[in-house]
């Protein structure tokens, strides 16, 4: 297991130095001064990579090149925004880079409606709640036909939940779900969501799926020459919200996409947090049925507080997804294929160490130092009882 961690540049909060003392080799990385659809020049990608290699590691993945919301749509300059995005691929190749993972969700590229849940032991962690996501939807942006979307049942709740909250509470939820990331997408307004949402009124899931398949099928030639491999982000959560389609939340839509991008350059980010949002996935089912094309994995874990009710776990080790099946079936794929693949810790605990300093929701040191250090100690021990057992471990 190569241990990576994704590090948001010279604004974050967590230094390089301390990344490397955490036991990382690899970082997970972006230009995230650049827009999407703009090409990254070579000079910024190799400064970047000069500035990991100096610190001790290496920047091997990317995370993310966004893609053009026009691209998803097939409006304005989306061909161009594609022939950007093949020479920025071309670019990163020229330094070294050759995995990227990417998403094709439209306008968010995760939702959560607290980031700030209140765990037993005082530390707080990031929480999807469907209700409240209804609530924001039916009462805040008022999404039109948002009422059919949502049953009776769910109506009423968000309803009720809507009456009791607090104006502090309605807040919480109104910038949880509106949260925008570097070099992803901005903070939103409501109107400006509710603007973009109408954008995507007339592209449905099977829409959206051709579009997502021709990009990636025009991008093939480019993945084989340069050797880079496309690694797309699941759904985040997989299932419908705002009305948006959504393509590739459970086994089924990955088998489609593979099947309809033949490329072996085209494939997946196992990311168990994500696929975890849905109670119908098996991670590890998920993982060793397309283990062949997965190049990039995010481990951690959620506990389920209710149906549609999930936080992230105390213990990457504990929860919803079994992690310790999941090591084993990723520790067979890297002996198989005799080399490494890259694994960060994601979504960690905020921490008390970290309440002096202002990093991302999820992304704070002490949380994902934990996570990683638990899955190198599970990665230890299944790899020393894979060596008792005659087997070859890579190294």
């Amino acid at each position: 297991m190569k241990a990576g961690w994704r590090w948001y540049g010279s604004k974050d909060a967590i230094s390089l130095r301390e990344i490397r003392q955490a036991g990382v080799t690899d970082v997970v990385a972006a230009l995230y001064n650049r827009r999407p659809g703009e090409v990254w020049p070579v000079e910024e990608i190799q400064a970047m990579a000069d500035q990991v290699r100096n610190a001790g590691m290496v920047w091997s993945v990317v995370e993310s090149v966004p893609v053009h919301e026009d691209i998803k749509k097939h409006t304005g300059d989306w061909r161009q925004y594609v022939e950007n995005y093949k020479q920025t691929l071309r670019n990163l190749a020229t330094c070294g880079i050759r995995t990227v993972c990417y998403n094709f969700m439209p306008v968010l590229d995760w939702t959560r409606s607290n980031l700030a849940y209140m765990l037993p032991d005082g530390s707080d962690v990031l929480c999807y709640n469907h209700i409240e996501v209804a609530a924001f939807d039916l009462f805040v942006i008022k999404r039109k036909n948002a009422r059919r979307d949502y049953d009776e049942e769910t109506r009423e709740r968000a309803k009720l939940l809507w009456a009791k909250a607090s104006n502090e509470e309605r807040m919480r939820i109104e910038k949880s779900i509106l949260l925008g990331l570097p070099g992803t997408v901005d903070d939103l307004t409501p109107p400006e969501f509710l603007a973009q949402l109408g954008e995507y009124e007339d592209i449905g899931e099977e829409t959206l799926r051709s579009h997502m398949y021709g990009f990636l099928n025009e991008l093939s030639p480019t993945l084989e020459e340069t050797g880079v491999k496309m690694a797309i982000h699941p759904d985040d959560p997989p299932r419908p919200i705002f009305g948006l389609p959504r393509i590739l939340s459970n086994a089924t839509d990955i088998h489609r996409m593979y099947r309809e991008c033949p490329s072996k350059n085209v494939g997946l980010t196992l990311c168990t947090g994500s696929l975890g949002g849905s109670l119908d996935n098996n991670e590890v089912a998920i993982f060793k049925e397309f283990a062949e094309r997965i190049y990039f994995c995010h481990f951690r874990n959620i506990q389920y507080d209710a149906p549609g009710v999930f936080h992230e776990s105390e213990s990457h080790l504990v929860g919803k997804v079994d992690m310790v099946g999941l090591m084993q079936a990723f520790l067979e794929e890297e002996v198989r294929r005799g080399e490494g693949i890259v694994v960060r810790p994601d979504h960690g605990r905020h921490l008390e160490i970290d309440r002096v300093r202002k990093s991302y929701s999820g992304y704070d040191y002490g949380g994902r130092l934990v996570g990683l250090a638990e899955l190198r100690g599970l990665a230890c021990g299944l790899q020393y009882s894979m060596k008792l057992a005659g087997r070859a471990v890579p190294v």
